[in-house]
Order: C-alpha cells, then sequence, then structure tokens
C-alpha cells in the first residue's frame, strides 16, 4: 500500500540528514542544492568526510554510537535519508538514533533499498504486491530493514517511504567507463536479465516522494529488463570499441564473492508502475540507452 500526506514538509526550507551520504544523495544535492538547508551527511570514518561536498555538514557516524553532536543535529532535521546497510544486529540508526528521532522535529523518512529483496522468480515479474523471495541473510536483513523503518513510521505518525533501487548507474559508474578502463566483462548467462536505473531518476523520484509526503514501498527501476551483457555492447558501440567477448557464467563464478553469486542467482523483471502512476515520476532515462547516449554525449 501507499499514501500521499499532502505536499511538502514544512513551509519553509527543508532539512536534511541522510546517513549514510552515497551516490545517489550526492546526485539529490548536486541537482538541487538550494532546497535543502542545512544538509547534514556522514561516512564512517573522518577520511571519508573529506569527500563530502562543501554543502554538507559533515558528521562520523559508525553504526556503534551516535556522537552528542549528531544527535543534537538529528533533532532538528526534516527529511531522513538512510541508506546504511543493517548488521545482525538490525538497522544502525534506528538503533542507534531511534530515540533522538522520536523526540525531534523528523516529518519524513526516505529509506534506500535493494530489489534484491524479490529473490529469484525465474525470469518472471515482479512487482510491490509480489511477496519478497530474499534467499540470504544479508537479504533477509534488509527486509526486515524495511520493515522496522515502515513500523517507525506507523509509531511516529510521519510517511515512510521505502525506495527499492535496480542497479544504479550514472556519470563515473557506467558500462562507458568500464570500457575505457579496459574492465568490462560481458558475462553470459542465458536467459538471465537485470534492471537498472540511472542515478538521476533516482533523484527525480526522491523529489517526488518529498513533495508528494509519499508512504510505502516503491520499485525504483528502468522501463526494460535487460540482459547483462547488453549495455556493454550498447557503450562498446557508442565508443567505437569492440564488443568484448561472452565470457560464460559458470567460469565468471568461480571468481565472484558470495554476494556477487547471490545478485547473479536472482532472475526476475521488476514492474515500475507505481513508480509512474501513484508518484506520476517521468523517467528521463527510460532504458540503458538513453541513459548511456546521454552519458556519453556528456564525456561521463
Amino acid at each position: 500500500m501507499s499514501r500521499r500526506a499532502g505536499s511538502g514538509i514544512t513551509g519553509g526550507m527543508t532539512s536534511l540528514a541522510a546517513l549514510g551520504f552515497g551516490y545517489c544523495v550526492r546526485q539529490l544535492v548536486a541537482d538541487d542544492v538550494a532546497g535543502f538547508s542545512p544538509i547534514i551527511g556522514t561516512a564512517r570514518s573522518p577520511e571519508r568526510l573529506a569527500a563530502l561536498p562543501r554543502a554538507v555538514t559533515p558528521f562520523v557516524f559508525d553504526g556503534e554510537r551516535l556522537s552528542d553532536a549528531l544527535a543534537d543535529a538529528l533533532s532538528g532535521v526534516d527529511l531522513l535519508i538512510a541508506s546504511a546497510p543493517p548488521d545482525a544486529r538490525g538497522d544502525p540508526i534506528l538503533r542507534c538514533a531511534e530515540p533522538v528521532l522520536q523526540a525531534g522535529r523528523l516529518r519524513q523518512v526516505i529509506y534506500l533499498t535493494t530489489l534484491g529483496v524479490y529473490g529469484d522468480h525465474g525470469g518472471g515479474w515482479v512487482d510491490e504486491t509480489t511477496p519478497p523471495r530474499a534467499g540470504s541473510p544479508r537479504l533477509e536483513r534488509r527486509l526486515a530493514a524495511e520493515q522496522a523503518w515502515l513500523a517507525f513510521g506507523q509509531k511516529r505518525g510521519i510517511p515512510v517511504a521505502v525506495l527499492r533501487l535496480a542497479g544504479i548507474y550514472g556519470p563515473g559508474r557506467n558500462a562507458l567507463e568500464q570500457l575505457r578502463a579496459g574492465e568490462a566483462r560481458r558475462i553470459d548467462k542465458p536467459g538471465q536479465v537485470f534492471n537498472r536505473i540511472h542515478v538521476a531518476d533516482i533523484a527525480r523520484t526522491i523529489r517526488a516522494v518529498v513533495a508528494q509526503r509519499f508512504g510505502g514501498i516503491v520499485n525504483v527501476t528502468d522501463d526494460l529488463p535487460a540482459p547483462p551483457g547488453d549495455p556493454i555492447a550498447y557503450a562498446a558501440g557508442l565508443l567505437g570499441l569492440p564488443v568484448p567477448p561472452a565470457i560464460p557464467f559458470e567460469a565468471a563464478a568461480r571468481e565472484m564473492s558470495p554476494m556477487a553469486l547471490t545478485f547473479w542467482a536472482a532472475n526476475k523483471r521488476v514492474a515500475n508502475h507505481r513508480l509512474k502512476a501513484d508518484l506520476g515520476v517521468s523517467l528521463a532515462y527510460p532504458t540503458y540507452r538513453e541513459g548511456l547516449a546521454a552519458l556519453h554525449a556528456a564525456g561521463a
């Protein structure tokens, strides 16, 4: 189920906390830095704080302890974007900061999670009504964190949007970059398909969620589930490079991590009807072709 709870978070500027401050939130702030003030961002170590944008007030948050300074900052936040991965003890933000968030002025939460929670459906279509089949402890923890955030929203009386993200690409993170670096691998697993999403369309979705005070689970994905090697072949054509030879999955799997093997074990096509119908999001890059062509034209 999903809901809209009016428009806008406050009558004035929206204060934002992103725990942690990753690729998606970086794009959101780059697109609309004037839309949020102040902006609080966290990283797991002082070294990583140095990479945060200048507009961001930085705090260390390692998932174990909430500093007094960060607790004070969170007490005045309107919007929280949570993306820290859960561990065996649950979501680290809720574990460390729930009392502060309960007592503060928080008006909305966006939890960034993964389409991986649907598990394997043999290439069949799934949507937000499909029962998840996590299939691994890591993804079971993700599902538990989703439910914990939704429960927090019910208890606090605020909308919580759970955004299940497809495979993310964009500037600095795409098949064009992989080909230029000589790192592109075109793995062939017959029948396998994946969904993808351009980071700019994730930022567009977040803005729609904030504007509508939307709560519920939404698949954030493009229109075209496609075999894993197709974006690499398309990018090679854009660059005028030869298409890398296909590597049989059985050979590639021998060098994969357990997490990667879990990712490749899930074969599904993910629908985005709710993204379009309920949130009214019009994708700037409805398939990897438009996304890669725009990145190539921009030299990204």
